[in-house]
């Protein structure tokens, strides 16, 4: 490797450390050094985001990013995103909080795992049941699919105009290098213990029989979803349901004429409406915000110098994490 390399590398390195540490250091000194290197046992803050007669809270809570608990470990080169374990958590602290008089999931997803999906709609039924607080949905740009799932059994669900909701459906998918495989020579050697061990293999053909087994999960799963709009959207007839959920995104405006949603607003409106329903007066709004720990800032720091190579790292990094096929509630575009 020639001088002038060498030296363009040394000098890449050193715009890379240089900036981090500028970003590093003026997030650092913008944060209180002591929340900086706490760990809260919860993994997050509560912040009062509006001021009201101190008579009671509404707990405002985030939904950001795909519904999936690989993400619950994140390296220090990931951008922080959703935590499965975390969001449950402050579920749960919001049920548990006497305090706490209704709670507001403001959803911006394009939806996830199946299981994840469960165990968050179970999570909101029991908020609403068990502790007969109301749960309200302000939807963000998105909330397909998962994000609707979870959605179906709240309270009051609201959007904007354009958001984008719906896609009420499951998937699995894998690809199929078969043919490239065999141009380039490559053969897969398989040994397995019966014939549909190696189903969805990506280097063979998919056999009839294998469809249909992974045809009837689907069906099952999607079976599931309708159950939850049909109990949760007391509105909608199953028939009805079965109708609107063909896989198909909807604007919020054609969400609120096919009675997937209650209402139009933006999320000050939304804050309106449950404190009005609760009939506490003007409640105090807190929002429970993940805690921002050394790893985070480093991660947001090395984004903002070397994006588009973080890019790549993250999608080798979700392909590891993802070897096999997954039932998924998931808008994909």
């Amino acid at each position: 490797m020639n001088t002038k390399r060498w030296v363009a590398i040394f000098l890449a390195a050193a715009l890379f450390l240089t900036g981090s540490a500028v970003s590093l250091i003026s997030t650092v000194f913008s944060t209180n050094l002591e929340d900086l290197f706490a760990t809260p046992e919860r993994g997050f803050e509560e912040n009062i985001i509006e001021e009201g007669n101190g008579q009671g809270k509404i707990a405002v809570i985030h939904l950001s990013g795909v519904i999936q608990s690989n993400y619950d470990t994140p390296s220090l080169f990931q951008s922080p995103g959703y935590n499965h374990r975390t969001f449950l958590k402050k579920l749960d602290a919001a049920a548990e909080d006497p305090n706490v008089h209704g709670v507001v999931i403001r959803v911006n997803t394009p939806g996830g795992g199946v299981v994840e999906s469960q165990e968050i709609h179970d999570m909101i039924v029991d908020i609403q049941d068990d502790y007969e607080k109301p749960v309200y949905i302000s939807m963000g740009s998105m909330a397909a699919s998962g994000g609707y799932y979870i959605a179906a059994p709240a309270e009051r669900i609201y959007a904007n105009p354009q958001t984008l909701t719906g896609s009420i459906g499951v998937i699995m998918q894998s690809i199929n290098v078969a043919e490239l495989a065999e141009d380039l020579g490559i053969h897969s050697e398989v040994i397995k213990s019966g014939p549909y061990k190696d189903i969805m293999s990506v280097t063979r053909e998919m056999t009839e029989d294998e469809r249909a087994i992974l045809q009837e999960l689907i069906d099952e799963s999607h079976e599931l979803f309708v159950d939850v709009i049909d109990n949760g959207r007391e509105n909608l007839s199953r028939d009805e349901v079965y109708e609107l959920a063909d896989g198909r995104i909807y604007s919020g405006s054609q969400a609120l004429e096919a009675g997937l949603i209650d209402g139009l607003g933006h999320f000050e409106e939304v804050l309106d409406d449950i404190r009005e329903d609760v009939g506490r007066g003007n409640l105090d709004v807190v929002e429970y915000q993940s805690h921002l720990g050394l790893p985070s800032l480093f991660s947001v720091a090395a984004k903002s110098v070397f994006s588009d190579q973080l890019q790549l790292y993250g999608m080798k990094e979700w392909m590891q994490q993802n070897q096999g096929p997954q039932l998924l509630y998931l808008y994909t575009n």
